[in-house]
């Protein structure tokens, strides 16, 4: 099913063809929502932004697209207003057929290029140390991006790029075998794991040769100990069962987890090469590469002078694995902003390489709490799990303040949906690269833009239909009819679901489909708020009940899309 927006694209092509079969251009051919539903469902500016082509008064180029326009099913009627908009009305019958379908056929995005894999790479913890509330900003991000894409058609791989090599490893091994508590590592590796590396810190101050040991231990890591090696993997998957407990709260998975020591062994190959391209010469014994003078860029270090490689190097050779291994659509990384100069000289090292591959850095803001306190009590950043924990306290207060009733066990499943909801939605409902200012009050509030008011919109449709069932209340979907303007209104905000959600894939900002469904949320409670629903009959109940059953499946999934869980009741 094409989308609405599409739709009325090809009947104005065919209508502007017929004025000018040569006319080309058709990037100045925008269609977009009304500013005011007095100015119909959808407007145009095209006669005015292509004065210059017709080269007459834009308001006789808009008559003659008016004149011009094909017989069709879809608007009720086009009118000009001022110099030359075009407001367009569409048919009730074409709005309730469409609304009719949408439960049951895809929309089509046969006009996007979605040949190849979409490859996005995000959250990216570091191996041995807990998630914490820095890595919440790139994990539901990319998370949000991957989705949207599935939805898109796209054919995409999430990949998270663990930090797993490095000198911390040659550290956690002296550590382990020195300080570890081995009943603290069975109950929580992760957290002993962090203990003896940070003692490792405090004993090296006063113990230069600790730092000595640590380094002959990483170089037997990397040249292939079978004990050092063992401790490795042990250490990656105890972080790995640690932060999948995170990812199963948050609703999150992935297809590969490929870390920086999957690409160790093609650094000396990069290295090599832009050798070998002369893109990169020795300066003070480093292996640099300097950038044109235009680019503005620092010069990148891709070999430091005692032979090590840079997160640089490891990132170019991921760039070539994905380029050599996929037929690749394009490559996404999600970072916070101070990566933006890292990843602007990988994207222009790779050009000067001649690898063509569509590649995209999605950085975001930071994240800080309203009353400015970044750090708990002790002083250690915040762990996300402890963030989580505390929105789902808080949440269950307030389910049991305003339902009780409610059985203890749906009081916990719902208040863990909340929580986790609340928390992802306060992120993905601004724009990526603005700060997140975390308030507690606004984030977990049943009114406005946040997760609780649009599940609980969700709820109470749901509400309704149990009480319908126990009426013995049936309606049809397929006999929708729009009986009057407020029918229209909410049937015109549904239809425009897909468009939000392609206008956030083509922007790859997640925050539009939050506006799109806090839009359809406060319309939908107006139109409650409006009508009757059980105390109606025929076929304005059935209408009314059509459209809140595709209003709960349109909120359902966005939220889903956003990677939040919609609720049966609250």
């Amino acid at each position: 099913m094409k989308l609405c927006e599409k739709n009325l694209e090809i009947l104005f092509k065919q209508a502007i063809a017929k004025i000018d079969p040569e006319f080309s251009t058709w990037e100045k051919l925008f269609i977009q929502k009304a500013s005011n539903e007095k100015f119909g469902d959808y407007q145009t500016n095209f006669a005015m932004t292509s004065a210059k082509e017709f080269q007459q008064a834009p308001r006789k180029t808009a008559e003659q697209i008016v004149e011009n326009f094909p017989e069709n099913e879809m608007i009720e009627k086009l009118e000009i207003a001022g110099p030359g908009f075009i407001n367009i009305y569409l048919k009730d019958g074409y709005l309730a057929d469409l609304i009719a379908k949408m439960g049951e056929e895809d929309f089509e995005f046969d006009f996007l290029d979605r040949e190849g894999k979409v490859i996005i790479d995000y959250s990216s913890p570091n191996i041995a140390k807990r998630m914490h509330i820095g890595h919440l900003r790139s994990t539901v991000i990319g998370d949000a991006i991957k989705r949207i894409y599935l939805y898109l058609g796209y054919d995409v791989i999430a990949d998270n790029h663990i930090g797993d090599w490095g000198t911390q490893f040659g550290k956690l091994i002296i550590g382990y075998r020195n300080w570890l508590d081995e009943e603290k590592y069975k109950k929580n590796p992760i957290e002993e794991l962090e203990r003896i590396y940070v003692k490792f810190a405090n004993e090296a101050e006063n113990n230069e040769a600790l730092n000595d040991q640590a380094r002959e231990e990483l170089k037997k890591l990397h040249d292939g100990d079978e004990e050092n090696l063992r401790l490795w993997k042990e250490f990656i998957q105890v972080s790995l069962d640690e932060y999948n407990k995170v990812y199963d709260r948050l609703n999150i998975s992935f297809d590969e987890y490929r870390g920086e020591s999957f690409y160790h062994d093609m650094m000396p190959g990069i290295v090599e090469l832009l050798k070998e391209r002369k893109l990169a010469k020795y300066s003070q014994d480093a292996l640099v590469v300097f950038f044109p003078e235009e680019e503005n860029l620092h010069p990148c270090i891709v070999q430091k002078k005692d032979g090590a490689y840079l997160y640089a190097t490891s990132d170019l050779a991921c760039l070539q694995y994905k380029k050599d291994h996929y037929q690749l659509n394009k490559a996404i990384y999600v970072t916070d902003e101070r990566q933006q100069t890292h990843f602007k000289q990988i994207f222009k090292i790779s050009d000067m390489l001649g690898w063509k591959i569509n590649k995209e850095h999605i950085w975001f803001g930071i994240m800080r709490f309203k009353d400015g306190i970044f750090s708990t009590r002790k002083g250690n950043v915040i762990r996300l799990e402890e963030l989580l924990d505390e929105s789902v306290k808080r949440v269950k207060a307030v389910i049991e303040e305003k339902n009780p009733n409610l059985p203890e066990e749906e009081k916990a499943i719902v208040a863990e949906k909340i929580g986790v909801g609340a928390i992802k939605y306060a992120d993905l409902s601004r724009n990526p690269q603005s700060m997140v200012i975390f308030d507690w009050d606004k984030m977990l509030s049943f009114e406005g833009n946040t997760a609780p008011y649009l599940q609980y919109t969700h709820a109470r449709i749901k509400s309704v239909f149990r009480k319908a069932a126990e009426m013995n209340i049936t309606f049809d979907v397929q006999d929708l009819k729009l009986l009057d303007e407020y029918d229209h209104s909410l049937a015109l905000k549904l239809s425009q679901f897909p468009y939000a959600v392609l206008k956030a894939g083509e922007t790859f900002k997640p925050n539009i489909i939050a506006d799109y469904l806090f839009d359809l949320g406060q319309k939908f409670n107006s139109y409650y708020n409006q009508k009757s629903f059980l105390n109606s009959e025929g076929i304005e109940q059935n209408s009314r009940l059509a459209l809140a059953a595709r209003t709960a499946e349109v909120l359902a999934k966005g939220l889903d899309l956003l990677g939040i869980e919609a609720v049966e009741r609250m």
